[in-house]
């Protein structure tokens, strides 16, 4: 019997269960990482929240607590590949589709290659977060997850730009 693992990277578009990528509601999906993107920016956090989704439901959800919680390790993308490797073995995580409001910092996508999620869906790319915040840009998250995860991105763009216009960066 093949592996759940050996199976997607078969045919990335297509999970275990047989659900299309291509028919997973990715406008809601974003939607929702927006919500917890204001949500955090409202509470004094920077604006960025994500949701781990399998089978196109969303089984956890995050967003960034860095300042809040006074721990540099609270970016939603990586707290949910901690909880995520936690919760999850390896070939029920390669099943597994993060979206995330801004595409994932080096920091993030180092701990999204050891989830190792199937793939990885992004609204606002780390360059543009780099014109935002006025710093370098840094390497893309599709470098550190090459051959781990696919990326894909952005996704309702003008939205996610948006929650970064408002934001006092």
């Amino acid at each position: 019997m093949m592996s759940k693992r050996l199976i997607w990277l078969l045919n990335p578009y297509t999970h275990v269960t047989g659900q299309k990528f291509d028919d997973f509601d990715h406008d809601s999906h974003m939607r929702q990482t927006f919500k917890l993107a204001r949500e955090a920016a409202a509470r004094g956090d920077e604006p960025f929240g994500s949701v781990l989704v399998h089978d196109d439901t969303v089984i956890m959800t995050e967003s960034n607590r860095v300042r809040t919680e006074t721990d540099i390790r609270r970016h939603p993308e990586l707290h949910l590949a901690y909880r995520a490797c936690r919760e999850f073995d390896a070939n029920e995580r390669a099943t597994m589709v993060m979206y995330t409001s801004t595409e994932p910092c080096p920091m993030c996508a180092g701990g999204m290659a050891t989830a190792g999620f199937g793939r990885v869906v992004y609204s606002v790319g780390s360059d543009e977060i780099a014109a935002f915040t006025g710093n370098e840009p840094t390497v893309r998250s599709a470098e550190i997850l090459d051959g781990i995860s696919d990326v894909v991105g952005p996704i309702l763009n003008k939205r996610g730009r948006q929650i970064h216009q408002e934001y006092d960066w």
